[in-house]
């Protein structure tokens, strides 16, 4: 293995954050692990390694040791289940929650030998606080994700990164909140939304992302659904972070937790889809909105699952001083998007504007 810098081991460095972080990362020896090798990484080593599987624990033992890679990012997670393929929500929770708890293992146990990992890296989520928060929180309001199986599992990982991050030794580690991510790479549900793209697995979602076709976005009727507020994160100022953090050479705690979101004010939701350029299609009540979210889902031509409803109608804001902070002269160098930035570079290319619909009758 080419001795070109420290090396980190970045689990999940084929999805969307991983391949962004890639080319942050030219003075470090990059070993990557996931379920498939992204193309053209320029990894200087890749072990295809199931986190699911409880053979995944003495595998990255193993490699750690073999690489002696002094850091580790943990990206490996799923979010959705159509574009992954793992629906059961079961073997979601082994990569999601029981995989962190085993990336953490490893780490552990190569660190008791010898104090060679230095730095975690883990990213968790906004929603592991929830879909409805009463203001700005920092980044010690208690954790509250439900319903949506990726946040229940965020904040379950979450909490597990918590609370063994002493058994990792000398190793520093790093929990970050991430707002919803936003850019042109990127696709979320909320994104999603935005855009119309019928996501789901069926032959005619697939013709008519072939025909360019647009779902309108949907949203209960009334003033306080179009002005719940939103924070968007650009993946790149993600990346340049876990970047900035595997330089930093600063005395750390054991623990460091920061929210991450882009520079500026938050958007009201109306403002996000008038962004979008997509038409808004009002729909009379919120039990209506989750229950044609629901038959759109059951009949593949949406991606969007159901249990997402609170999330798309809710408001969850971040504090984000401690990041401030944390970064201090080089904030901007590192979040160079504002919130209203990161989410216009997601809709790159879209039309313009359709004017709104008519509500759908009762």
């Amino acid at each position: 293995m080419a001795d070109v810098g420290p090396t980190v081991l970045i689990t999940g460095v084929a999805g969307n954050l991983g391949t962004r972080l890639l080319p942050q990362l030219p003075d470090f020896c990059v070993v990557g692990v996931d379920m498939r090798p992204p193309s053209g990484s320029g990894l200087a080593h890749f072990e295809p390694i199931d986190l699911g599987k409880e053979a995944s624990t003495p595998q990255l033992i193993q490699l750690l040791r073999a690489t002696r890679a002094s850091a580790v990012v943990h990206l490996a997670f799923v979010i959705d289940p159509v574009r992954t393929g793992v629906t059961e929500v079961e073997r979601m929770w082994q990569i999601n929650v029981a995989g962190t708890a085993r990336v953490m293992e490893a780490i552990s146990e190569v660190n008791r030998d010898e104090r060679q990992v230095r730095q975690f890296i883990f990213p968790s989520s906004v929603s592991a606080y929830g879909s409805d928060l009463p203001g700005p929180v920092a980044e010690d309001f208690p954790l509250g994700g439900h319903t949506l199986p990726y946040a229940i599992h965020k904040r379950e990982s979450d909490l597990v990164v918590q609370q063994r991050a002493r058994e990792l030794f000398d190793c520093r580690t790093y929990i970050l909140r991430p707002h919803i991510y936003a850019g042109a790479s990127v696709n979320n549900y909320l994104l999603g939304a935005f855009r119309g793209t019928p996501t789901g697995s069926s032959a005619r979602a697939a013709r008519w992302r072939t025909k360019g076709k647009r779902l309108p976005c949907m949203l209960p009727l009334g003033e306080r659904y179009r002005n719940k507020l939103f924070q968007f994160v650009h993946v790149d100022d993600v990346a340049r972070l876990i970047a900035h953090i595997l330089r930093r050479t600063a005395h750390d705690p054991q623990l460091t937790i920061l929210n991450v979101a882009g520079r500026g004010n938050p958007l009201t939701l109306g403002e996000c889809i008038r962004r979008s350029g997509n038409r808004m299609l009002p729909v009379p009540t919120r039990l209506l909105f989750g229950a044609v979210l629901r038959v759109l889902w059951n009949i593949n031509i949406s991606g969007i699952p159901p249990e997402v409803v609170p999330y798309m109608t809710g408001s969850y804001i971040m504090e984000t001083s401690r990041l401030q902070s944390f970064l201090g002269p080089q904030y901007e160098e590192v979040i160079q998007f504002t919130i209203e930035q990161a989410l216009q570079d997601s809709f790159r290319n879209m039309p313009d504007p359709a004017p709104a619909p008519r509500p759908l009758a009762v």
